[in-house]
């Protein structure tokens, strides 16, 4: 696994919108503010020419515009990180457009982002065997105060964090809009740990008086399951080489959903299952579903996903700090990680080595 060199003092940061671009508030003053905090802190800026861009479908701008900057952006000299601008829906159609080869063949960099951003985060591993981050996309740091999830995600890029506790609240309702773009996370509901334990065979859920303590390590991989679906055998995928490259390690797959139901779901769970993508599991991180809350016909998220994965008797542990209801915890797609959940109090703590 290639690992960039961390942000230094004085380094460029260059932002691209392979997905969707700072166009529209509360965005783009988010986006204009994160540009002055870094000033702010001694960095330099590079904003690719889709920044700001809005005429797109689904993203920024026409995907060959989008795929052709991003890869020119990393290739080139002139910034040491990038961070994607923003989700969005369509940033498929720039893989075409994407040249992978001398990504691979390059000296790495850090690129961060999350959601539709999937693209990018999974395919840097598994085709170009190098490490990403998903995280905050680039407007989360104008946010003021900031949260401690996007200082954690600062401190990773600089390499002086590599161990979270993620967090003790999260938000459902935010706050941030149009009229005040850079209002923090309204963080109001507890976080509520929920986890299979394969040594009892049995389900906890936080506060549980008889629940486990698990500790798993492996190597990280995963993103969001909107994304990861579709590119499930497409000539993208070489996932299931990844987990056989990886099998001493063994992987630990971070798994979140945007857009999708329960059924969705577990549909994506038996698709990425029966593709060969969970080989040699080590355990799983299930992040709190935006859309997929909500129990249908007797089917709650968190059947949705362990009926299906019990059989690997691997630890599951769920409605982690991870994907669209922030705060998320920031992670190296490509590290190793080690996991400690106690289920009984709910404190978990996740250390990632560069190895």
């Amino acid at each position: 696994m290639r690992y960039p060199a961390f942000l230094k003092d004085g380094d460029t940061i260059g932002f691209t919108a392979p997905s969707f671009g700072c166009n529209i508030e509360p965005y783009r003053t988010a986006f204009l503010h994160a540009q002055e905090v870094f000033l702010q802190k001694g960095y330099r800026t590079e904003c690719g020419d889709t920044a700001y861009k809005g005429d797109g479908i689904g993203i920024s701008t026409l995907p060959k515009i989008c795929g052709e900057e991003f890869t020119r952006m990393y290739t080139s000299d002139t910034c040491q990180t990038i961070i994607s601008c923003g989700g969005g829906e369509l940033m498929c159609e720039i893989l075409d457009y994407v040249d992978f080869d001398a990504i691979k063949t390059g000296k790495p960099k850090w690129f961060m982002g999350y959601s539709d951003n999937t693209n990018l985060t999974f395919l840097l591993e598994t085709l170009c065997d190098t490490a990403s981050i998903y995280g905050p996309c680039a407007p989360a740091f104008g946010m003021e105060p900031r949260h401690e999830a996007i200082e954690d995600a600062y401190r990773l890029l600089r390499g002086e964090r590599c161990e979270l506790k993620g967090y003790t609240m999260y938000e459902t309702d935010p706050e941030k809009g149009p009229d005040q773009p850079l209002l923090p996370y309204s963080c109001t509901m507890p976080r509520f740990l929920t986890a299979y334990d394969p040594a009892s065979g049995s389900l906890f859920r936080q506060g549980d008086a008889n629940a486990p303590q698990l500790r798993f390590s492996g190597r990280l991989i995963g993103g969001c399951m909107d994304i990861l679906a579709n590119l499930c055998g497409t000539k993208y995928d070489r996932t299931a080489d990844f987990a056989e490259k990886y099998r001493e390690d063994g992987l630990i797959w971070f798994l979140e959903a945007c857009d999708l139901s329960v059924f969705s779901i577990r549909r994506a769970v038996w698709e990425l299952q029966h593709a060969g993508w969970f080989r040699h599991v080590k355990g799983f991180l299930f992040g709190r579903p935006l859309a997929g809350r909500e129990a249908l016909m007797g089917l709650d998220h968190i059947h949705a996903v362990t009926d299906l994965l019990i059989e690997y008797g691997v630890p599951i542990l769920l409605d982690v700090d991870i994907g669209h209801l922030p705060p998320m915890m920031p992670l190296v797609n490509g590290s190793i990680a080690e996991v400690n959940a106690d289920l009984s109090s709910g404190s978990m703590k996740l250390s990632m080595t560069m190895r």
